[in-house]
């Protein structure tokens, strides 16, 4: 299925006042926003656009030049509300077609560089502080466009009294009971989301979790400790709408 994001597409703050098209410069960047996440497209789209005086497109530049231009955490305007009460700014990044994960500090920008009709698409997914040490952020569906679409619920839990406060992940403390926990040590923190479709799913993750499950058995999965991503494998199911419970422990 289509996963398709909370609103229409719109241009980012910094595109409205220029011509992606004409300008010889500027990228046209689109935001949206998720549930959990948000999605930020850059196109380079310099080389053609609508002809005032002829009424159609026309081609005005047939060699248009790479440009280079930048992303930022708050190009998504309505990231903050899908991120928790005290997010401090950071956001985990991941490049659709580079296949890459990086942290984005605050204030941040993220250099982008695409050829005449190149594209990238980025999810950008606030960061959780969840237990010292740890933090956390949703990603989704790798190979799909719109990654972070695939997640329909997320909730956390910490044993760390400091970091147990309810937030807008949608947490219920009291539905988590002893199953979901370790056998042998309570783990410092889980995350558990309900997440549709099926293909290489990931996160960020800053430290290795102990533990990956998907409805309720647990699953192979690899962490890259250079860039925290996270990869486990959702299987194909031939049950229309399924949505898996995908619980990471730490």
């Amino acid at each position: 299925s289509i996963l398709r994001a909370q609103l229409p597409g719109r241009p980012t703050k910094d595109c409205l006042f220029v011509d992606p098209s004409r300008d010889g410069k500027s990228l046209l960047k689109i935001w949206n926003i998720n549930k959990h996440n948000g999605i930020l497209g850059a196109f380079n789209c310099q080389g053609a656009g609508w002809c005032q005086i002829d009424k159609r497109n026309k081609v005005h530049d047939a060699s248009p030049n790479t440009i280079t231009g930048s992303i930022h955490a708050l190009d998504i305007d309505l990231l903050a509300d899908v991120a928790d009460i005290d997010w401090a700014g950071d956001c985990a990044v991941f490049s659709y077609k580079a296949g890459e994960l990086i942290w984005l500090p605050k204030s941040a920008a993220l250099p982008v560089t695409l050829n005449v009709l190149e594209f990238e698409i980025f999810t950008v997914a606030p960061i959780k502080n969840l237990a010292p040490g740890i933090a956390f952020a949703p990603i989704g569906l790798l190979d799909m466009f719109n990654a972070g679409g695939a997640i329909e619920h997320l909730e956390y839990l910490s044993s760390l009294p400091q970091y147990k406060d309810a937030d807008v992940f949608g947490v219920v403390e009291e539905k988590w009971g002893p199953e979901c926990l370790s056998e042998s040590s309570s783990p410092l923190a889980v995350m558990k989301m309900k997440v549709r479709g099926c293909g290489q799913f990931g996160i960020y993750s800053s430290k290795e979790p102990k533990h990956c499950s998907v409805d309720a058995i647990k699953t192979d999965f690899t962490h890259d400790p250079a860039s925290g991503l996270v990869k486990l494998v959702l299987p194909a199911t031939e049950k229309e709408w399924h949505k898996w419970d995908v619980k990471i422990e730490f």
